[in-house]
């Protein structure tokens, strides 16, 4: 893992995308409007499922070190625009709050726990910038406002997604494979799949050959990882059936 953001910028940066998503959802046509790259979801569904997630993160990293996270409390969700964009302002600042309290080192519960990513608060506030990157996305979509992300921030969702959802000691099933993600900003990464887990690291010089690779902008490959983009939004080389089988994958530790 490379932590290649220092904490305060990660809570300058939640704080900056969630200004970038209230943004989004005021210029919505409304708030049954149907989220494109979210089935079934509408933009309300959206904001109930971020400020729910900042609430529930907050309460884990206050929490401390536990087994276990603490159970999700049922919030009154306001279905007024105004006052639902209040809610979520208001569920945003108590995440912000609660990782400058909290520290970067402060041990939390995670489910990413035997990944590559720590499982503290800085672990944390990395995870939701890039949730609340991703769902600004969302929302745009939604809007029909759609902007470029930040290429820096766009480049670390990348690292991020592979450090948190593709790091496992949960065996491979398949053949063993190296996968290469190229960011054509000059960012590359390397994923190894075999009988030890997945493991991410960056891509250097004498690395094992691909058994496939992607390439894109450093937004495409993270809308990819995130599922907003398929394959053939991408420059792909060698084995496609590696990707759709680490698509498809779902490890069980």
């Amino acid at each position: 893992m490379t932590m290649t953001l220092e904490y305060p910028a990660l809570l300058q940066l939640i704080d900056e995308r969630s200004a970038a998503f209230r943004s989004a959802v005021a210029a919505a046509p409304g708030l049954d409007a149907p989220v494109p790259s979210c089935p079934e979801w509408t933009l309300f569904d959206l904001v109930q499922h971020l400020g729910t997630g900042q609430r529930w993160w907050a309460a884990i990293v206050a929490a401390g070190p536990a087994e276990a996270p603490p159970a999700k409390e049922a919030a009154e969700v306001p279905r007024e625009a105004e006052a639902l964009l209040a809610w979520y302002t208001e569920s945003n600042e108590l995440l912000l709050n609660t990782l400058r309290e909290a520290g970067p080192d402060r041990a939390c519960w995670t489910w990413w726990g035997s990944g590559v990513s720590p499982a503290n608060a800085w672990g944390v506030a990395r995870r939701r910038v890039h949730e609340v990157l991703v769902h600004t996305y969302d929302a745009q979509l939604a809007a029909g406002t759609v902007q470029p992300m930040p290429a820096d921030v766009a480049t670390d969702g990348v690292a991020e997604f592979l450090d948190t959802c593709n790091s496992t000691p949960a065996a491979w099933p398949h053949e063993p494979a190296t996968v290469h993600y190229h960011a054509t900003e000059g960012r590359s990464w390397l994923l190894t799949l075999d009988g030890t887990g997945a493991w991410p690291a960056p891509l250097t010089d004498d690395a094992a050959p691909a058994s496939a690779s992607a390439t894109g902008t450093a937004e495409q490959l993270l809308l990819f990882v995130w599922g907003r983009l398929t394959l053939s939004d991408l420059r792909i080389e060698g084995d496609r059936r590696v990707f759709e089988r680490l698509i498809a994958w779902e490890p069980e530790e």
